[in-house]
C-alpha cells in the first residue's frame, strides 16, 4: 500500500537518495575492476559501456531495496517511540546533559593519550574513556534529575527576564517572568491581575477567549501550577498525559498574545503556608488582591467563601449559550434513561443536557420537546422539558 502525507514524501526522498548512492557505488566498483586489469577485462572493447552498465545495475538495486530499508527504519523508530513513551521529559533532559558533559570530560582526559600516541593501545584507551565517562555521567545526572531540571528551568527563566529587559529598553512589548510573587513589576493596573489555575489551562477554552481580545491586563502563573501541569504531562496514563501537554501548549500560545502579559512568579506553597494548590492560589489572590481564573467548581466555591473574586470560564460559557424560555420548542434525539423514573435524556446542539420528564418511552427517537424550566449553576446548565403533544 502506498504511503501518504509526510511518510510518502520521506519514502520518495529515501528512494532517490538510495538510487544515487548505489549508482555512485556502481561507478566506483566499475573503476576498481577496470584498474585490476583482469584477463576478461582486457578483451572488453568498450570500458565506458561497462561503467554505464555497472552504474545502472547498482542504481536499480538501490531503487529495489529501498522498501526494505524504509521498513527497517520504521520499525527502529517505533521501537524507540515505545521505549521513550513512559520516559519523562526530566529523564531525557538529564540524560542528554549528562552525556554531553561526560563526553566533554572524557575527551579532555584523553588528550594526553592522543598526543603520546601509545603504540597499539592509545586509540583504544580513548574509546574506553568515552564509554566509561558516558555511562557514569548519564547515571549520575539521572540520579539528580530533579536538580538538573530545576537548573535548566532557572536558566530559561533568567533568559526570559533578560529578553524582557532588552525589549523594554528598545520600547518593545514583551512577555516576561517576574522574580517577585507578591509585588511583580507589572505595566497594567492592579485590578487587571488574574491568577491562572491548572484546570483553566487544561480546559483550553481560555486560549480562545484570550485570542478574541476579551482578556487583557496581566495573567499570573505560579511555579507550583506549572509544576502540577508538568506532573500531569509526565503521567503514565495517556489521557492525563494528553491533557497536561494541552495545558502546556495553552501556556505557550498565550505568551504570544500581544493584548496581555503572562507573568510567571517564583513562589512556593511553603512560602504561602499552604499544603494544597487550591488553597495556595486563594491565599496568593488575597495577598495580591487579584482575581482567580478557573473552571474548577470546588475552587470556585472556596475562593468565594474566602472573599476572592472568581472568573469562571464555565460561567462565561453558560452565559453565551442560547437562552430558552418556558414554552419554547426544540427537536432533539432522546438517547438514554434519566435518573428519575420516566425521564429521558437528550442534548442540545451546544452540548447542554435536556431532561425530558416523560421521555422514557421515546428513547431512541427524535422528538419535539417543550421547554418547561432551566437550572444554571457554575457547574453547568440543565434544561427541563416534556414531550410536545
Amino acid at each position: 500500500m502506498a504511503e501518504s502525507g509526510i511518510n510518502g514524501i520521506m519514502k520518495m526522498v529515501l528512494r532517490f537518495l538510495m538510487t544515487i548512492v548505489f549508482g555512485i557505488a556502481g561507478y566506483q566498483t566499475a573503476q576498481f575492476m577496470l584498474d585490476l586489469h583482469l584477463n576478461w577485462m582486457k578483451n572488453l572493447a568498450y570500458p565506458n559501456v561497462w561503467t554505464a552498465f555497472s552504474i545502472l545495475f547498482f542504481a536499480l538495486c538501490g531503487f529495489i531495496v529501498t522498501p526494505v530499508i524504509w521498513w527497517i527504519l520504521k520499525k527502529t523508530g517505533q521501537l524507540f517511540e515505545n521505549m521513550l513513551q513512559n520516559v519523562s521529559v526530566h529523564d531525557i533532559v538529564a540524560a542528554i546533559i549528562g552525556l554531553m558533559v561526560s563526553l566533554l570530560l572524557a575527551n579532555l582526559v584523553a588528550i594526553p593519550f592522543i598526543f603520546i600516541n601509545i603504540p597499539g593501545v592509545g586509540f583504544y584507551i580513548t574509546v574506553a574513556l568515552n564509554i566509561f565517562f558516558a555511562f557514569v555521567g548519564m547515571r549520575a545526572f539521572l540520579k539528580r534529575k530533579e536538580d538538573v531540571w530545576a537548573m535548566v528551568m532557572n536558566i530559561l527563566g533568567r533568559g526570559s527576564r533578560l529578553t524582557h529587559r532588552l525589549g523594554k529598553n528598545r520600547g518593545d512589548s514583551g512577555i516576561y517572568a517576574s522574580d517577585s510573587a507578591i509585588s511583580p513589576s507589572l505595566d497594567h493596573p492592579e485590578a487587571c491581575k488574574k491568577v491562572l489555575d491548572t484546570s483553566a489551562l487544561i480546559d483550553g477554552r481560555i486560549l480562545d477567549i484570550a485570542n478574541t481580545g476579551f482578556i487583557e491586563g496581566t495573567l499570573i502563573l505560579t511555579r507550583f501550577v506549572l509544576a502540577e501541569l508538568q506532573g500531569v504531562a509526565d503521567s503514565s496514563d495517556p489521557s492525563r498525559r494528553a491533557r497536561g501537554r494541552k495545558g502546556l501548549h495553552v501556556v505557550s500560545e498565550m505568551q504570544k498574545i500581544k493584548t496581555m502579559t503572562v507573568s510567571i512568579v517564583d513562589i512556593s506553597m511553603k512560602e504561602l503556608k499552604r499544603d494544597k494548590v487550591d488553597e495556595a492560589l486563594v491565599e496568593l489572590c488575597k495577598k495580591m488582591e487579584a482575581r482567580i481564573l478557573t473552571t474548577d467548581y470546588n475552587l470556585n466555591q472556596i475562593a468565594r467563601i474566602e472573599g476572592v473574586e472568581v472568573l469562571n470560564v464555565n460561567d462565561l460559557a453558560n452565559s453565551l449559550k442560547p437562552q430558552f424560555l418556558p414554552g419554547d420548542a426544540v427537536r432533539i434525539d432522546i438517547i438514554r434513561q434519566g435518573k428519575e423514573p420516566g425521564q429521558g435524556i437528550g442534548y442540545l446542539e451546544d452540548g447542554t443536557m435536556l431532561v425530558v420528564e416523560d421521555g422514557e418511552d421515546a428513547i431512541g427517537s427524535t422528538s419535539d420537546i417543550v421547554i418547561t424550566s432551566m437550572l444554571q449553576t457554575s457547574a453547568g446548565r440543565m434544561v427541563f422539558g416534556k414531550l410536545k403533544r
